[in-house]
């Protein structure tokens, strides 16, 4: 299983020799090995079990990408897995985040169905309040496996004609959720899917036509699923039930 296809991979042990820039009194740089330092043990205090992961890097080692494949209690299936993704940089071109999603195992088609931001700003505080922000994003992880398996049924349920996924594509292509050169790749997918779990007319089969060829970096994916979901929702009729935490003001599954 492939959790981010890196084109840059690094081990875990090596993030902790890669320098990061000094800080500012407006900016303070997250150290990779710090993000993924506090992410194993927050998932350790949660009782989640790491079975599988992957780092990389681009535009030198500016930027940081990592996925860890868990499991646990409420995050049992046999047919997908909770994948974690990691993202930071230190050069002010993305925002460092959680992002929490499912793998299916039959194809390692990666979704997203949160991107929560730890920080809108490497603020100098940031260090003491990664812990807790990281803590409090773990520990709703169940809760989107179990919303994302509620989304599954419904787009399983969910009946479409050629049409309506030619214009569901439209959508996703005005909407930056799939490059225009996909198109014709996800149709053709569509029609003659290479894995016969995906067989068949439904919403689910055009949604893994359309992960099968976003496949990819951590960098532009979870924005991509996340819109793809978004309009894939009304038409399954898929409302994800979230609440927003008050202490950390991050939008988490209720």
């Amino acid at each position: 299983m492939s959790l981010i296809m890196s084109k840059n991979p690094i081990a875990a042990e090596e993030l902790v020799n890669l320098k990061t820039p000094a800080g500012t009194d407006t900016h303070m740089p997250i150290p990779h090995a710090t993000l993924v330092s506090y992410t194993r043990k927050a998932l350790d205090r949660a009782g989640y079990t790491i079975t599988e992961e992957e780092h990389g890097l681009s535009q030198g080692d500016q930027r940081y990408f990592g996925g860890f494949a868990i499991t646990g209690k409420g995050i049992e299936s046999d047919e997908r897995n909770l994948v974690l993704g990691l993202r930071n940089a230190h050069n002010k071109t993305l925002a460092s985040a959680i992002c929490v999603g499912n793998q299916m195992i039959v194809c390692d088609n990666l979704c997203f169905s949160s991107d929560i931001k730890l920080s809108r700003k490497h603020t100098p505080s940031i260090l003491d309040d990664l812990p807790r922000v990281i803590s409090t994003a773990i520990a709703r992880a169940s809760h989107h496996f179990v919303d994302m398996g509620n989304r599954i049924t419904s787009y399983k349920e969910t009946e479409i004609t050629r049409g309506q996924a030619a214009d569901l594509l439209v959508d996703l292509v005005d909407a930056n959720a799939c490059p225009r050169r996909k198109w014709y790749d996800i149709v053709k997918e569509f029609e003659a899917p290479r894995h016969a779990e995906f067989k068949g007319n439904t919403l689910w089969n055009l949604y893994n036509s359309c992960t099968e060829h976003l496949k990819g970096s951590l960098d532009a994916l979870p924005s991509r699923t996340m819109q793809m979901q978004t309009i894939f929702d009304r038409v399954a009729g898929h409302s994800p039930n979230l609440t927003v935490d008050n202490e950390t003001g991050l939008v988490l599954p209720a």
